[in-house]
């Protein structure tokens, strides 16, 4: 499967951004979905996922009431929904799918897209 970001850019904190992730080749349907971000000089790290048959979706508790994550396996795309946007959320974006035990586990999932940069100014 191969997965296509898009939707960074530059905003303002408090401000907002929409993420896309499409996927192709095999079916979103047929994976654990995840979002995950590495901000400059930083690690990886888990932004949000949802399993194969949707149902709860987890957040890190640093976007928890600011993102929301949706799942489309009709059109095979994971959006990111970001708001009240603050400087620390400056990264570059990642869409990922795979079958990981633990969602927040980044080295579990097998595809990933190209990235997409969120920079957030004060």
């Amino acid at each position: 499967v191969q997965l296509q970001a898009s939707g960074g850019g530059l905003v303002q904190a408090g401000g907002s951004v929409r993420l896309s992730c499409v996927a192709s080749g095999r079916t979103s349907s047929s994976y654990v979905m995840g979002w995950f971000r590495q901000p400059p000089g930083k690690a990886r790290e888990f932004v949000a996922g949802v399993r194969k048959s949707g149902g709860t979706t987890h957040y890190a508790d640093s976007v928890k009431g600011r993102f929301t994550m949706s799942r489309d396996n009709a059109k095979n795309t994971v959006d990111l929904q970001m708001l009240s946007l603050k400087p620390e959320d400056t990264a570059v974006y990642y869409c990922a799918a795979g079958s990981p035990q633990r969602l927040g586990a980044f080295v579990q999932y097998d595809y990933w897209g190209q990235g997409t940069l969120v920079t957030v100014s004060s």
